[in-house]
């Protein structure tokens, strides 16, 4: 006799509301007293397209940098999902940029301009008349640079050097925003007895000029893990410094991709009590890119750490313009790319022609403005037709229907012969218009 599983059934289904709202983000739900302590009461994230952006090849014109800077503007809104965006001030057309942005700000725009310099008095010197409120320093942390950038080289002279443009940027009158290079490698020896000096030299500079930390994974090379030894446990050493006298609002962390954890170390990071990710919309940037703010939002949307939502639609256009600069997200990027929400097979077909949220993460054509889509494969089936037309051309045929399955046997006899490449709808439009 077959033993039965002991499974009761149900009346109606349960869809874990709570966790996945009908019209909204995934939401976090955390198990009875399990919420971190150190989760910040608010999060938020700040921008570097037009640094690290273009450093890593973003070609940009100052017109088109102002562009991507109006696109985040229109992508914040009133959410405080990004409030501030750094740029380069050494060529022309990046000036033109800040000059554009401050500009904005000053008449309304929600991200405020700042800048990026290395940790020198001669750059810090550049940026004083410029118009900003705060700089990012360039600051090396790891033995990797601080033995081999610098002669004769080694963590004393590299601490010097930088303590010197940090007392310059604070008496122009700026704030200064520290940038731990490579921290993930670097020893606790140089990171905390450093970061107490910054804080010891701008005390008298008073609050509007306290400092900032900025965390940076260069290398991608950082763990979302708890108990892993220094350096390379990201959580571990946000703790570190918050234990050091460094508030999680004064903190951000600035990670890469290399390694494939840079969503989850920036959600590490937030749990472990850092306020703000610095990244880029849709994730451009050095090598394999800078943490995808759109992609970290979302899930600080489902820690309910943002004051409002951003509109995610804006990004539709900022993805538009990528593509017009040659530099587009590819086919399979998350949430933008143009497969991001395309099945080619024929039983999640079925699945979304029954209950569509089946094979949907959320309301896609609701919150990001994308259609789910369905390209015709050799594996896509009646099932993939029935739904390609009806997204399409907006009528649902059975699948007994003649013309249907008349074009199911041509495109399966193609698939058959060797065809490889996908049908589209553009492909099967006019003979689906001439069966309706």
């Amino acid at each position: 006799m077959t033993t039965l599983p002991a499974v009761a059934d149900v009346a109606q289904p349960d869809l874990f509301p709570d966790a996945f709202p009908p019209h909204a983000f995934p939401q976090v739900v955390w198990e009875e007293g399990a919420r971190p302590s150190t989760l910040p009461s608010v999060a938020w994230t700040t921008e570097t397209t037009h640094r690290d952006g273009q450093q890593g090849g973003l070609p940009l014109t100052a017109a088109d940098g102002l562009a991507i800077y109006d696109l985040m503007g229109a992508f914040t809104g009133d959410s405080g999902a990004i409030r501030q965006a750094e740029f380069f001030v050494y060529r022309p057309a990046d000036r033109a940029m800040l000059e554009g942005a401050l500009e904005r700000w000053r008449g309304g725009h929600p991200v405020e301009p700042t800048t990026w310099i290395r940790a020198t008095r001669q750059d810090a010197e550049l940026v004083a008349g410029l118009g900003v409120r705060e700089t990012g320093m360039l600051a090396s942390a790891s033995d990797y640079h601080t033995f081999h950038k610098f002669t004769p080289g080694g963590r004393a002279q590299a601490a010097r050097t930088y303590l010197d443009a940090v007392r310059a940027v604070l008496d122009a009158g700026l704030r200064p925003r520290l940038h731990l290079e490579d921290a993930t490698r670097a020893p606790r020896e140089f990171i905390l007895p450093f970061v107490a000096a910054v804080q010891e030299l701008s005390a008298p500079y008073g609050e509007a000029q306290a400092p900032k930390f900025r965390v940076c994974d260069t290398m991608g090379v950082g763990l979302p893990l708890e108990g892993v030894a220094w350096p390379r446990s990201v959580p571990g050493m946000i703790r570190e410094l918050v234990a050091a006298g460094v508030p999680g609002e004064r903190l951000e962390f600035h990670p890469h991709n290399d390694t494939h954890l840079v969503v989850a170390n920036c959600l590490a990071a937030t749990l472990a009590g850092c306020a703000a990710i610095n990244g880029t919309l849709l994730g451009k940037g050095e090598r394999t890119g800078n943490a995808p703010l759109e992609g970290v939002l979302l899930h600080l949307i489902g820690l309910n750490l943002l004051p409002g939502q951003p509109d995610f639609l804006a990004l539709n256009k900022l993805a538009d313009l990528y593509d017009r600069l040659g530099q587009g997200v590819p086919a399979k990027y998350p949430l933008y790319g143009r497969d991001a929400h395309r099945t080619r097979a024929g039983i999640h077909a079925d699945g979304l022609n029954k209950f569509w949220p089946m094979y949907a993460p959320f309301d896609v054509p609701r919150l990001l403005g994308r259609p789910l889509d369905l390209s015709l494969t050799k594996d896509s089936g009646l099932a993939g037709l029935i739904f390609l037309i009806k997204q399409r051309a907006g009528a649902e045929l059975g699948k007994d229907h003649p013309g249907l399955r008349a074009l199911h046997a041509d495109l399966t006899a193609e698939f058959d012969a060797g065809r490889q490449t996908a049908a589209e709808w553009e492909e099967i439009e006019s003979r689906v218009r001439s069966l309706l």
